[in-house]
């Protein structure tokens, strides 16, 4: 079975950052688009941002946008998701999905076939 490993969660407080990370097996290499999904206490999985293995194309969620930035580092089969002026809201279990058919504006978290265990992030007022 597949899996991607998150890393980097962790308490801060607002304004503060934090770095997750996602370590892609390199079987499921092909074509794939990588999303970072966000879950918090007794609300739905949403989406946060999304972004194809080669780099080139990205997309953002309103809520995230000039705040968060995804980027791929191939060498070491890692996407990351840099996360600045976090605020409380920002509070949840992030995790990164991925699937070889998907788009980068796809959102829905059942369009992605491969998920990781999910990392906590909570940001303190």
């Amino acid at each position: 079975q597949v899996q991607l490993v998150e890393s980097g969660g962790g308490l801060v407080q607002a304004g503060g950052s934090l770095r997750l990370s996602c370590v892609v097996p390199a079987r499921i290499f092909s074509n794939l688009v990588i999303g970072w999904f966000r879950q918090a206490p007794g609300k739905e999985r949403e989406f946060v941002t999304a972004i194809r293995w080669s780099g080139c194309s990205t997309t953002y969620a309103d809520s995230v946008k000039g705040r968060f930035t995804i980027s791929t580092d191939n060498a070491k089969n890692t996407v990351y998701l840099q996360m600045n002026s976090l605020k409380p809201e920002d509070t949840a279990v992030y995790y990164c999905a991925a699937d070889r058919n998907a788009f980068v504006r796809t959102v829905v978290p059942d369009l992605y076939r491969y998920w990781g265990q999910g990392t906590q992030v909570t940001v303190s007022s």
